[in-house]
């Protein structure tokens, strides 16, 4: 019996017109492979696949505008397009034989031939900022194509997968030592290599997660002007405390761990409190800054397919034994791949932990909208004057990264001392 699949949670958007279909009846899927992609004011997202199935009836078309809960496709159970998810480019290749196949083919091979030049007659391009839809964008960059070549036929002047495709079928140009294509925000790419002729290679895909991830990360890195301080905490009594817990939280009916990040995220929320600045946003037209009065922390988890940032909600409403509760239900629920996109929103602050690898200090990205991020490595045993002698403290390094156009200098030095003074006293954080 085939199943309905309904538009997910896509945050406060509403009525959000449909770019692209990437799917038609017949079609095999995997769990996760973009049906659609949708273009609200603000974003463009891809509406995944609940489950693996085959596509059957359609129900919505390029231009319909939908909300949560639309119905977009029946999809039937049963295995999906492959054992392992394709990507983009795999998914949206004409089929063996096709015309547009070889050339799609001769591209992936041949990564150093420049794309095939748009003549006077082909209409308009695309401007520096092309306008296209991520799997569409995805695609050009594993094949290495130029957005801004392409002639775009899609409403809005939208590139439309077909325009990437069409484009491919030109006559290939050799490479030349021309200056190498720019992207739309002006930054030269980095020029293609064979690094074959050098020694032997192996090519690797990219995970879902770091592709997804990667244009986020790389867009915060070059729109937010990112500065980091560091600073130490001494966590000796904390960390002796915490081991008291941990002990305990073995022993009980249904066991859990006690981290030290219940104690960080605690210790957050209260310098947060203290320094409002650090839970807020700037506005869209750079002018003001929006103050949060309320508490997500959103924490990085290392998966075996990327990184990934759930959210932990109201953290200010919670005590150290529920939050360590959650941690272990949100890690388990991150390594299984079942983060839905309600667990990974509306955080105010993250906090990014290398703490049971290594490490002395690290610069993590703000993860933007937010404007500071918080990174912590393992804590270390070291000599620490006392006045009279030198005692051996458990010191915790602290790493805070923030937007310059929200925080200065001194206010970050102000919040990070502050967030020191509240993790080397657990008594500290009651009040």
């Amino acid at each position: 019996m085939p199943t309905e699949v309904l538009v997910p949670d896509i945050g406060d958007f509403s009525d959000v017109p449909i770019i692209e279909v990437h799917v038609n009846p017949g079609d095999k899927v995997n769990a996760e492979d973009p049906l659609l992609t949708l273009e609200s004011d603000k974003a463009t997202l891809d509406v995944p696949a609940p489950s693996a199935g085959t596509v059957g009836e359609v129900l919505v078309k390029v231009g319909d505008h939908v909300s949560e809960g639309t119905r977009i496709l029946l999809l039937s159970s049963g295995d999906g397009a492959s054992t392992t998810p394709p990507t983009l480019v795999e998914q949206q290749e004409p089929a063996p034989g096709s015309a547009a196949a070889a050339p799609v083919a001769e591209a992936v091979g041949a990564p150093l031939a420049a794309p095939p030049a748009v003549g006077a007659g082909d209409g308009g391009q695309a401007p520096a900022g092309a306008h296209a839809g991520p799997s569409v964008r995805r695609m050009a960059r594993e094949l290495g194509v130029d957005l801004a070549q392409i002639s775009a036929s899609g409403p809005k002047g939208r590139i439309t997968k077909d325009d990437l495709l069409g484009f491919l079928k030109g006559p290939a140009q050799p490479a030349t030592a021309a200056a190498p294509a720019t992207q739309g925000s002006g930054i030269p790419e980095i020029p293609a290599q064979d690094f074959s002729k050098f020694g032997p290679v192996e090519t690797q895909k990219l995970g879902r997660i770091k592709k997804v991830s990667g244009p986020f990360l790389h867009r915060s890195w070059l729109n937010v002007p990112h500065v980091t301080h560091n600073d130490e905490a001494d966590i000796t009594e904390l960390d002796a405390y915490r081991k008291r817990l941990d002990t305990a939280a073995k022993g009980e009916k249904n066991p859990y761990r006690v981290t030290l990040l219940a104690f960080l995220v605690k210790a957050v929320v209260a310098a947060l409190k203290q320094h409002p600045e650090f839970n807020s946003s700037l506005t869209a037209e750079k002018d003001a800054i929006v103050l949060k009065s309320y508490y997500n922390i959103g924490i990085a988890v290392d998966t075996p397919d990327g990184l990934v940032v759930p959210v932990v909600k109201d953290a200010d409403r919670k005590g150290i034994v529920e939050l360590s509760r959650e941690f272990g239900a949100i890690s388990a629920k991150a390594r299984d791949g079942k983060l839905g996109p309600g667990d990974m929103q509306g955080g105010t602050f993250t906090i990014s932990s290398l703490g049971g690898i290594g490490g002395t200090s690290f610069t993590p990205i703000v993860n933007a909208p937010e404007v500071a991020i918080l990174g912590v490595v393992r804590s270390a045993m070291k000599p620490v004057w006392n006045g009279s002698e030198f005692v051996p403290r458990n010191m915790l390094p602290l790493s805070v990264s923030y937007d310059h156009r929200v925080i200065d200098g001194a206010l970050a030095a102000r919040f990070t001392r502050h967030l020191c003074y509240l993790l080397e006293d657990d008594r500290r954080l009651l009040l």
